[in-house]
């Protein structure tokens, strides 16, 4: 009796775990929420999921500040994860938050690509004639104090940073020569972009500039006829099944063009999607192929920023991962504290990823080393 109730005790325990190990979510296992994404199985998308899994200690060995992963193959969301951890959220205090697939996160300069794709539905839709257009058309206010050079630079120029003004924002926000800063303090921001000198001649050079996106979404609101986050809601999000955003502004009320955007992970996937689709969603043309073409061909190598292997098109990055031997080519959205949006067209891949490494030196560094070590790594099938 003793025996069989050993026996007994055995059996039940060990039912009780397969139980809890049945019922326990898998590593990476996307959740079913209702906003419009198809979900498979990572091996049915030629992913192994153990490789991915594999990240966590990596992440865990350098104490990466990860907010998330999410993963998208063949048009399906395959993976995500999310993590806690310190967060400086848009308008928030800074410290300790969990997230989820429900939980929206700063996108930093990632809200430059989407810039870009909605100044590209604007040109579909002929409200803007062509990239070619003069800055200075558009804010005719300051023609009077504009420099000559300022009348030849284009909204392409503005696109492709390379307006040849004088900008640098890779000071410290206390700093007050970091003219990022400005755009956040001045109660007529577009002026001081204006008032900045010329250092080179429009379409020669590349420099980092968040105060020509800036202009970019003031142009929009001009030929909308309404603030830019208004037609981004109409024209891009509703689209894309994407509901639960925001758009900041600066203490001056500005909307933050350069910097804003507020997301869930899962949702600006969409968005990586979109572009990987040539600008289409759910067999719906949101942005002409020819925009989306236009973008992600570089025009510019950005000297001084991630390497000499990063090129940069129409606010959008480009740039290429080694990986198993691989050479793995990509287009990124890339936003301050790790927010990267790759999309991958040789793998038929998006990644996205979110972190709060705002002042860490390998804010950089990780998602390039999770790509190049776990992700690219575990695709296995077409």
């Amino acid at each position: 009796m003793r025996r069989f109730a050993t026996v007994l005790a055995l059996t039940l325990a060990w039912g009780s775990a397969l139980a809890q190990t049945a019922t326990a979510p898998r590593c990476g296992a996307p959740s079913e929420i209702g906003d419009g994404w198809a979900i498979a199985q990572p091996d049915a998308a030629g992913i192994n999921v153990a490789r991915l899994c594999g990240m966590q200690a990596r992440l865990d060995a350098t104490k990466a500040n990860v907010h998330s992963f999410v993963i998208v193959r063949h048009g399906k969301l395959v993976f995500e994860q999310y993590y806690a951890g310190y967060d400086d959220p848009w308008g928030k205090p800074g410290g300790q938050y969990s997230f989820d697939a429900t939980t929206k996160h700063d996108m930093r300069s990632v809200s430059k690509s989407v810039v870009s794709l909605l100044i590209g539905i604007a040109i579909d839709r002929k409200l803007i004639t062509s990239a070619d257009e003069p800055v200075a058309k558009f804010f005719p206010e300051h023609a009077a104090t504009m420099s000559p050079e300022w009348k030849a630079v284009t909204l392409r120029h503005l696109l492709s940073m390379s307006s040849g003004a004088e900008w640098d924002e890779q000071r410290a926000w206390t700093d007050p020569l970091n003219d990022e800063a400005k755009l956040n303090s001045e109660a007529d921001p577009y002026a001081y972009v204006f008032s900045k000198r010329m250092m080179a001649k429009p379409g020669d050079f590349w420099a980092y500039n968040g105060g020509g996106t800036d202009l970019l979404g003031e142009t929009l609101r001009r030929v909308t006829g309404a603030p830019f986050n208004v037609f981004a809601r109409e024209a891009l999000f509703t689209p894309l099944g994407i509901t639960d955003w925001s758009w900041e502004s600066y203490q001056n009320n500005k909307l933050a063009a350069a910097s804003g955007l507020r997301l869930r992970p899962r949702d600006a996937a969409k968005l990586g999607q979109l572009v990987l689709n040539r600008g289409s969603w759910n067999d719906k043309q949101i942005v002409s192929a020819d925009w989306i073409a236009q973008s992600t061909t570089p025009r510019l190598q950005a000297i001084g920023y991630f390497g000499s292997m990063m090129f940069y098109g129409y606010q959008w990055w480009m740039g290429r991962s080694l990986a198993d031997g691989k050479d793995v080519q990509w287009i990124a959205g890339v936003g301050l504290g790790g927010q990267r949006l790759f999309i991958v067209p040789s793998l038929d891949m998006v990644v996205m990823t979110t972190s709060g490494l705002y002042t860490h030196p390998r804010q950089g560094q990780t998602a390039l080393e999770m790509l190049a070590r776990f992700i690219f790594p575990a695709v296995s099938g077409p």
